[in-house]
């Protein structure tokens, strides 16, 4: 009776707005910030351990794990990928640095080694090999593999920040990074001990019925925009949109789409996608 009063309580309170009795994982979920700004403290050998195992305990396509890390420990490489990936200093600076390459390299490698091709001659049919689908199932295990690691760094007491850049200059990161035909660099994360304490103040998000649909996808209208950026509107309200923009929409589209490092990203996408559907 005891055990059912206490399971009923903990219930109620997880069903208030405010999660007063709120548990561990939804408080590390819904408190995580992005962290730019790292402390000069290391992260112990037992921490990193911690941090790749959570990684390879995330769920995976078939169980097999189509995804390689590599983790950054060379001061040079990092200093690299500073400038390879939009001039960003904090890559330097982060303790932590694992790049997350969608990786169907290694499975086919084993299919050499279990001579697949010979197999497939004998059935007399073609010798299937990777093409695009087969690396957004790569890049889903891989970023899965990453927001674990996230979670984790957040219960640890650690921060972290994803660099999206590893995409672009395709070419120079596989030079660095000795990449085959049939891998990826999908994401990276750069983690460690935060500089100062973290904000309280929770990162605004879009209201959710502007992002989760029933049933079917649902289009907005003018009225639903203006209420879906709001928020976002008033924190231009002293602060000046990029030249020549007249307004909000106006101004993500030349900050974010039309800008030089995401020209670059495309290139270097497609240029990945050649190399990956070629296998060479």
């Amino acid at each position: 009776m005891f055990t059912y009063i206490i399971n009923m309580s903990w219930r109620l309170f997880s069903m208030h707005d405010t999660l007063v009795f709120m548990n561990t994982v939804l408080k590390t979920l819904l408190s995580r910030r992005s962290l730019r700004l790292f402390s000069d403290k290391d992260i112990s050998p037992e921490d990193r351990e911690i941090l790749l195992k959570a990684a390879l305990a995330a769920p995976t396509a078939g169980n097999l794990m189509s995804y390689t890390i590599i983790n950054v420990t060379g001061q040079q490489i990092k200093n690299r990928l500073v400038k390879t990936c939009d001039n960003q200093p904090m890559i330097a600076k982060a303790p932590m640095v694992l790049v997350f390459l969608a990786d169907m390299q290694r499975l086919y490698d084993y299919f050499d080694y279990s001579d697949v091709p010979g197999l497939c001659k004998k059935m007399d049919t073609a010798y299937a090999v990777p093409k695009g689908g087969d690396l957004l199932l790569a890049a889903n295990d891989a970023i899965i593999a990453a927001q674990n690691v996230v979670i984790a760094a957040e219960s640890l007491g650690l921060g972290s920040c994803y660099i999206g850049d590893i995409i672009e200059n395709i070419e120079e990161h596989r030079k660095i990074f000795s990449l085959p035909p049939w891998t990826f660099p999908v994401s990276m994360l750069i983690l460690g001990y935060p500089k100062h304490k973290k904000p309280e103040k929770a990162v605004s998000r879009f209201p959710k019925d502007f992002i989760v649909h029933e049933n079917s996808y649902h289009r907005f209208s003018h009225s639903d925009f203006q209420r879906m950026f709001r928020e976002t509107e008033e924190q231009f309200r002293d602060r000046p949109y990029r030249e020549p923009a007249e307004n909000l929409g106006q101004h993500i589209y030349l900050r974010k789409f039309s800008s030089d490092f995401m020209k670059e990203m495309r290139r270097s996408f497609r240029k990945g996608l050649e190399t990956w559907n070629n296998g060479r």
